[in-house]
Order: structure tokens, then C-alpha cells, then sequence
């Protein structure tokens, strides 16, 4: 019996009423002896009792329990997140009622907490669809569940079109604390940041990714710039004397040929100078005034007025694109330039928006280049009397307007230069 009593309620209750009723049916049955009644009498007594104290105990626990089950049903309400749905209580009164009160007090309480931390939720979701770096959300079970905007940046579609997808379809595998890029090629790119976080009781993957290719390139810039600067110093010091003495010596000379030399010594001094100069530029700062510029007066009068022999055709959705305009030109003069000269017979530049950004996409047909990671290297040229200064300059521009500018090699013939504006009109 001691085991009985220590297992469950519903033990206790029968024990203790159990000993109660026999307790009392022995006296019965011990008043009934002493009155002189007939044994078979006693006997109807005493299982009289019994039958009654047995419905009475069966009546009683399931009075009790009843009030227990309803309050587990409000329990299991709470645990499923359902607040709206309350247990009654078997008693109008009393501690069952107050117990029930306070179940109901704190399911009111935590639909308030459940309706604040969705609140916070949606505004981390919105918060994240409005930054520029791309950011996924991965459910419990690594498949996309959320992506903001930027996603298509890096995976060249919207989010939507991959929801669902596993973290392996999307070439992400994740090791110990880390996550990576299968594709080399982007994870030299694209750094990782990555945090967990509980949503409705599931736990998910928050996956940021970071653009260190523009603090990879002001490294650079900041190497070749140094490098520009020493070498400009000297070599300055070095012209300068050197072009003096030639000019002085040409003026005094009275002998042609030592005349002609002394001029081809001048004029590389200066070519040596202009040089200097001009690389210069790959670090200055731009002032950029940006307007809206008509498309068609930008490709058609502009791009078209300087290679009018050449075939550029135009494809945009849009009238007018925001910039400076007299920059904006240099750039495009310089990619249609680059395109003729690799032997394209046909460029097409495509304008389009796209959420808040403006793309134009410069596709020619021509030979494309060979070892296209290093054109963005200064002093890096693939042409005969190239400097290695314009696409690095053009790209200087397009960063110093807010955006990016990318170049592919295209799958058969050619290369497509991507240009990515931000759209003012957007926001």
C-alpha cells in the first residue's frame, strides 16, 4: 500500500478513502452484532456500506481528476501556442478556480509576448530585405526559408526562385562554426557571418554575406598608390634635371642629328611625365553630380556619334537613367572602345530597373579576353600600346557613383560588362 500511496494521486485518493470506509463499515458491522442481528443481516449491512463507499470513492476521484483533465487541456492549448482556448473549471470557486484564473493569465500574457516577438520578427524580416548585402534565413532543416533583395547579387535569381531549396543546391555546406562556398570563385568574394535564432520553436541559420572584394581592392589601391608615389617622386627628380639639360643642350647644339637626339630624350621625358600623371588618377576622388540623363541621347548621340561605322544597337525600358553625365560617357566611350578593338561587329547595351538599382549590360560579339581577373589590375593590359589604366578608371567612376561594374566573358563570343546604378526614383 505504501507504493500505492507514493505512485499517483489517484492511488492516494483510493487508499485513504478505502480505509476510511472500511474503518466505518467494521463499526457497522460491530453496532449490528451488538444489537443481536442475524449474521446474513450483518453480512447485507456491511456490503451495503461497502457498495456505497465504492460509488462514493469512483465519484469523488472522478470529481477531482475532472478538475485536473481540464486544466491539462488548457496546458496543452498553452504548448501548442494556442491562447484563445481556455479550460472551464469544475468549481466555481475556491483553489481549482483561482488555478484556472492563472492559467488564463498566463496565456494572455504570453499572446502579448507571442504578438510583440512577431511584431519584432516581421520588423527583422523587412530590416533585412532592405540591405544591400545578401542575407538568407535557413529553417531547422537548412532549406531556404527567407532571402532579401541583394540574394539575386549573388546567385543571379530572386530568393523566390530557389524557396525551399537545400543549402546544398544553393553550393553552401556548412563545417564546424562556419559556413562556405563550394564555388572558389565566390568565396574569395564573399565572406560569411553567420548566427542562429529561434522562430516558433524551430531553430534557424542566419547567413550574411559580405563583399570583401571592394576592402581586398582599396588594399591594392593603397599598395599601388604607394608604389605610384615613390616611383613618381624619383622619377620626377630624375626627369626634370634630364629634360632641362636636353633642352639646353638642343638650343646649343649645332649638329642635326645631336639635335634630333636631344628631342627624342625631351619628348620621352615628358611621355615619362604624362605617364606618372595619369596613373595618378586611379585614386582621385570624383565629384559626382548626378541628373537624369536621356538614354537615347546617351547611346544614340553620344556612343553612336564617335563609331558611327559601327553597329551598337539599344534596348531599354527605361527613358532616362541617373548620373554624371559627362562621366558616365567616358565610361561608355571606353567599353565600346575596348569592344571594336577586340574585333566585335556588334554591340548590344540593354538598360533595364530592377528593384532599387539600374542595370545596363554591354554584350559584344568580339574575341573576349583571355585572363579577364587581372583587367581591373593597374598597369595590367592585354594590348599592344595599352597603358592598364581604363577599365580600372571606369570602374573608379562607377564605385564612386554608389555602384558596381562587372565583366564576363560571355559563353561563346564576347564579353558582357555589367553596370549597376543605384535608381533614385526608387526609393
Amino acid at each position: 500500500m505504501a507504493l500505492i500511496k507514493s505512485n499517483s494521486l489517484e492511488a492516494f485518493i483510493v487508499y485513504k478513502l478505502s480505509l476510511v470506509f472500511i474503518s466505518i463499515a467494521i463499526l457497522v458491522g460491530l453496532l449490528a452484532w451488538q444489537y443481536g442481528l442475524a449474521l446474513h443481516w450483518i453480512i447485507l449491512v456491511v456490503l451495503s456500506v461497502f457498495s456505497c463507499s465504492f460509488w462514493y470513492i469512483m465519484s469523488f476521484k472522478q470529481q477531482v481528476m475532472r478538475a485536473y483533465t481540464r486544466a491539462t487541456l488548457h496546458v496543452d492549448a498553452i504548448s501548442q501556442e494556442d491562447y484563445n482556448q481556455f479550460g472551464r473549471s469544475a468549481f466555481p470557486q475556491g483553489k481549482v478556480k483561482a488555478f484556472h484564473q492563472q492559467l488564463k493569465l498566463l496565456s494572455e500574457k504570453l499572446q502579448q509576448q507571442k504578438s510583440h516577438n512577431d511584431q519584432h520578427v516581421y520588423l527583422v524580416y523587412q530590416l533585412i530585405a532592405q540591405l544591400d548585402s545578401p542575407i538568407i534565413i535557413f529553417d531547422e532543416n537548412q532549406r531556404l526559408e527567407f532571402g532579401n533583395d541583394a540574394f539575386q547579387h549573388l546567385f543571379n535569381q530572386p530568393w523566390q526562385m530557389y524557396r525551399h531549396a537545400s543549402a546544398e543546391l544553393l553550393g553552401l555546406q556548412f563545417t564546424p562554426n562556419s559556413w562556405l562556398l563550394k564555388d572558389q570563385s565566390k568565396q574569395a568574394k564573399w565572406q560569411i557571418r553567420h548566427s542562429e535564432f529561434i522562430n516558433e520553436g524551430e531553430t534557424h541559420q542566419l547567413l550574411v554575406f559580405i563583399n570583401i572584394e571592394p576592402a581586398l581592392r582599396q588594399s591594392q589601391l593603397n599598395a599601388w598608390q604607394q608604389i605610384i608615389r615613390v616611383l613618381s617622386h624619383e622619377i620626377r627628380n630624375s626627369l626634370t634635371p634630364v629634360s632641362s639639360m636636353a633642352e639646353t643642350l638642343a638650343d646649343k647644339a649645332t649638329d642635326k642629328r645631336d639635335q634630333q637626339v636631344l628631342s627624342v630624350i625631351t619628348e620621352r621625358c615628358l611621355h615619362l611625365q604624362s605617364f606618372v600623371d595619369r596613373y595618378s588618377s586611379l585614386s582621385r576622388q570624383l565629384t559626382i553630380n548626378s541628373q537624369p540623363i536621356s538614354i537615347k541621347y546617351l547611346i544614340n548621340e553620344v556612343i553612336t556619334g564617335l563609331f558611327k561605322d559601327k553597329r551598337i544597337v539599344l534596348k531599354s525600358s527605361l527613358e532616362t537613367i541617373w548620373a554624371d553625365r559627362e562621366l558616365l560617357e567616358q565610361v561608355l566611350i571606353n567599353v565600346v572602345k575596348n569592344a571594336f578593338e577586340a574585333q566585335a561587329t556588334e554591340i548590344l547595351i540593354e538598360v533595364e530597373e530592377q528593384d532599387q538599382y539600374i542595370i545596363m549590360e554591354i554584350c559584344d560579339n568580339g574575341h573576349g579576353f583571355a585572363n579577364i581577373n587581372n583587367l581591373f589590375v593597374p598597369l595590367y593590359t592585354t594590348k599592344k600600346n595599352g597603358q592598364g589604366i581604363g577599365l580600372s578608371f571606369c570602374r573608379n567612376i562607377i564605385e564612386q557613383h554608389g555602384g558596381i561594374m562587372e565583366l564576363h566573358n560571355n559563353s561563346q563570343h564576347g564579353v558582357t560588362v555589367m553596370i549597376l546604378l543605384p535608381n533614385p526614383q526608387a526609393h
